[in-house]
């Protein structure tokens, strides 16, 4: 069976019995059995051929019927090896490998974010369970067709940037060049670094009706999709072990490897350069893939406001100040890369980056100004532009396309738009017209008319595209296989030597049920693995790069950037924050019933400090009545609205947009915990206040301790999960500031108003503590103002007396600040020292009863933590002081 595709391997090869044993052979019955038929006129991927316009369709029970249904619509032979190595067992077991799939992606937290429908619409990333299966031969002419058209782009951009010999031989419209609102005048007589303007390109991939490959498209700016790329293929390939192993799928790292090598061969720092992907944020829709691009490939995630510009040269802002960067993977679009130059409103970019380009001080991939290659009016132009710049024919043949900007072209396509789809010539700008293509035959002749008058008025907008037939590919759905239309888009990387290495493999995007080429993530379609099979030894290249030596390791530490050192502080504050809440709000809600007056008092303070309930919302003087009904309800309602500041739904949504923002630092498990709470808490209270009548009060105690249960295990990966580096102890620091802000406050209001002198007014200050079963353990039943004050203030044992606390953020906060020890001493000395406090002066009251020495004590703490807050912001996050400190560490 391991010798099939070397004696066979063409699509059309009907079904070869004997080459299979019989286990095999009847998966593969089964398989061609279950098959429905293709869309008339389209390449049919599972057999191999074009689908004929009228398909017989016949269901057998037998595998003698089956056998004579598989003799009429055989399955092409790498098909029916791919389903004859899984066997009859494999093939039963699908719906329950497409249901494994669809788990791992969501334990992945894989999605695609469709912001654009309004609010926070991330979706999972939708992958279909079989992939598209690639042999050898064709293999073979994709790679050289897509090898030679990525050196005629790196050949066009070099010319347009610079001599411009296309536009004055004509080979080029100058029009529809120099109009693009991508073509970036301020690149023009640039010379990279290296002398690369491309790094990375993409192109989409279609197969006609006649089996032949061809190009409907290209991304030459900021091509996405190889980190989806990349989470299909782990997810996918475990699913069929056997057959990936023993068709010989070919492994992608390699081409990785190339990339990485390509940029640091072009980089000014050569192979100690800092490489970093630029991302426009956690709401980019592909976001998802910038986070696991950068973890695969061992580069700083950044965004635009980490980056700075200094003397030509770019940096990085971290926690320890500026570090230099030589190479940008970016996947921010042109105009938006540098607001001096381009786009002056964008805040994605980095001001100076493109003079930072022009000096050569750092490589940006792709370079600014390639998106203008993305115009499908270019398409026509690109076999003479061959011709001219390589001296060859294209391998690789584009779809038919024809730019309405020439005069002659329009007048002979004018009466004849209804066999064409409409799209726009350039990319969305202030400028151009932009729109969604438009399938001219579907639209009725009065729309039809419509279209002929506005390109009348502007032909050089619009490119007119003969339709696609892409061939189909099956995906599993409800026990049968259906076709669906595919169009795969291939990766090629610069070696950084004027060769290019192509990613053997590609993103298979799937249609979701209809013909149209045009797939889009957007629009619902999903996506697979791609499966390129070679007849060789399968490449046994890793991402790993050359070991470090000793010496190189001196010094060495993790970067942070102030971005992310901010995120991991407010991820520490709101992580505090919403413990704090949820707990408070399970207190009060359990004193409501029958809550001394002094107890309920104290609860509304904390609550209304905390921005829990509305300062108008009076507590009720007595627990039951009327007033404590309308009370508890508004504090309950208050809780599940993630809009109102400081509930409890809100504290988790901010939490989790920190945490969005750190997906490359957390886990995933620490990051699944914190996204899965933030939706089900607001759910778990909405089903409760549907119900017809009062909220019950045990079904919300409920809800409040799922969330204390999900919060403790989210501070369990902080704690356990989590590298102790500069950033967790910025995340530590933060939660420390917070609950003694919290816990000194809270316990102040308690003294002030007497607590301890009733029997639930001390249990609700050892609650708010959480030391409730400490205290017991330690003091039995005794209520007694000194070993409560020895608990909670004094004792450096427990986590949550200020001693511990603040002896944790003094030596938390020395560590983080060692590069500058005199301000971390300077700041050390003004927190408290709890510890050092005297129990007999604390627990001493005046003639009114009250502990004068204590209350001071604990408002200089609250008082501390919020003015260390401050200082550190002020220190840490901002860098308007800071000069370079051009260091090269290893990521």
């Amino acid at each position: 069976m391991g010798s099939g595709i070397g004696r066979d391997s063409g699509h059309d090869a009907p079904m070869q019995s004997s080459l299979l044993p019989d286990g095999a052979h009847a998966a593969a019955l089964l398989a061609a059995s279950c098959a429905l038929p293709g869309t008339p006129g389209h390449r049919d991927e599972l057999r191999g051929r074009l689908t004929p316009a009228s398909v017989p369709v016949a269901v057998s029970a037998s595998l003698d019927d089956l056998a004579a249904a598989a003799t009429a619509s055989g399955l092409a032979s790498v098909w029916e090896r791919f389903f004859g190595i899984n066997g009859t067992a494999g093939w039963h077991d699908l719906s329950a490998r497409l249901a494994r799939v669809q788990r791992r992606v969501r334990e992945d937290g894989a999605t695609y974010n469709v912001y654009a429908e309004g609010g926070d619409s991330a979706r999972s990333w939708p992958l279909e369970l079989l992939p598209l299966l690639i042999t050898p031969q064709e293999w073979a002419g994709i790679e050289a067709g897509v090898q030679q058209r990525a050196r005629l782009l790196e050949s066009v951009l070099a010319d347009i940037y610079g001599a411009q010999d296309l536009l004055h031989d004509g080979f080029l419209p100058a029009s529809l060049v120099l109009a693009h609102p991508q073509y970036l005048r301020p690149m023009h007589g640039v010379r990279p670094a290296g002398g690369h303007w491309l790094q990375m390109v993409a192109f989409d991939l279609a197969r006609r009706p006649d089996g032949q490959w061809r190009v409907v498209g290209h991304r030459s700016q900021a091509p996405s999709g190889l980190g989806y790329l990349l989470e299909n293929r782990l997810v996918i390939g475990q699913q069929f072990p056997e057959a990936f192993r023993e068709l010989k799928v070919q492994r992608v790292a390699s081409a990785f490897r190339a990339l990485m090598d390509g940029l640091l061969r072009v980089s000014p720092a050569g192979a100690r350069s800092r490489v970093a992907l630029l991302t426009p944020g956690p709401r980019n829709e592909t976001y998802f893939e910038h986070v696991f691009l950068a973890r695969y490939l061992g580069v700083t995630l950044v965004e635009g406001s980490d980056l700075t510009v200094r003397h030509q040269k770019v940096y990085l802002k971290t926690l320890h100040g500026l570090e230099r960067v030589h190479v940008l993977l970016r996947r921010v679009d042109d105009e938006w890369l540098d607001p001096l130059e381009l786009r002056g409103d964008s805040q994605l970019g980095v001001p100076g980056l493109v003079q930072a380009v022009r000096a050569g001080e750092v490589v940006v991939a792709n370079a600014p100004g390639a998106g203008v290659l993305e115009s499908p009016g270019l398409s026509a132009f690109w076999p003479g532009v061959a011709r001219r710049l390589l001296g060859e024919e294209l391998l690789l043949p584009a779809h038919t396309s024809w730019w309405c900007g020439e005069a002659s072209v329009w007048a002979v396509n004018r009466r004849k738009l209804r066999e064409f789809v409409i799209v726009p010539t350039f990319s969305p700008s202030a400028g151009t017209t932009h729109f969604a293509p438009v399938m001219a035959s579907a639209l009725d002749s009065a729309a039809l008319r419509s279209w002929e008058a506005r390109i009348d008025t502007d032909p050089a907008a619009y490119t007119l595209l003969a339709p696609v037939r892409p061939s189909e590919l099956p995906v599993w759905r409800e026990g049968r296989l259906e076709p669906r239309p595919v169009v795969v888009r291939v990766f090629a990387m610069s070696d950084g030597e004027g060769g290019w290495r192509v990613l053997p493999g590609g993103l298979t995007r799937v249609g979701n049920g209809g013909t149209d080429a045009y797939l889009s993530m957007q629009a619902g379609s999903a996506s697979t693995d791609t499966w390129v099979l070679t007849e060789g030894p399968v490449d046994a290249t890793t991402l790993l790069p050359r070991p470090l030596e000793p010496s190189e390791l001196v010094g060495w530490h993790r970067v942070i950037t102030s971005r992310a050192a901010e995120n991991l502080f407010w991820l520490g504050r709101y992580t505090e924050r919403a413990e704090n809440s949820v707990r408070l709000a399970r207190l009060t809600l359990e004193a409501l019933p029958a809550g001394s007056a002094g107890v309920l008092q104290v609860m509304h303070s904390l609550l209304v400090r905390h921005g829990m309930v509305p300062a108008a919302v009076p507590m009720p003087a007595q627990p039951s009545g009327q007033a404590a009904r309308v009370f508890e309800r508004t504090l309950i309602h208050s809780m599940g609205d993630p809009h109102a500041g400081a509930s409890v739904a809100f504290n988790l949504r901010v939490l989790r947009g920190c945490a969005e923002a750190l997906r490359e630092r957390l886990s995933t498990e620490h990051w699944g915990l914190i996204k899965h709470l933030s939706e089900l808490f607001p759910r778990l209270l909405s089903s409760i206040g549907s119900r017809q009548g009062h909220e019950p009060l045990s079904d919300v105690l409920t809800a409040l301790q799922q969330a204390a249960l999900h919060l403790a295990a989210i501070t369990g990966a902080q704690t356990d999960r989590m590298t102790r580096d500069d950033g967790w102890r910025l995340l530590s620091v933060a939660r420390q500031i917070e609950r003694l802000d919290m816990l000194a406050h809270a316990l102040a209001t308690g003294f002030e108003v007497g607590l301890t002198e009733t029997d639930d007014g001390f249990a609700l200050l050892l609650g708010l503590f959480d030391s409730t079963i400490t205290y017991r353990a330690q003091f039995q039943a005794r209520r007694e103002v000194p070993p409560l004050l020895h608990l909670l203030v004094l004792d450096t044992d427990n986590p949550r007396s200020l001693a511990w606390v603040a002896r944790t953020l003094r030596e938390r906060l020395r560590k983080l600040a060692r590069h500058d020890p005199a301000w971390a001493e300077q700041t050390v000395q003004t927190l408290p020292r709890p510890e050092d406090w005297s129990l007999d002066t604390l627990s001493t009251r005046d003639a009114h009863g009250r502990h004068p020495a204590l209350l001071q004590a604990l408002r200089s703490c609250s008082s501390a933590a919020l003015d260390l807050s401050n200082d550190i912001s002020r220190h840490l996050f901002s860098h308007a002081h800071t000069g370079p400190a051009d260091r090269t560490l290893w990521q």
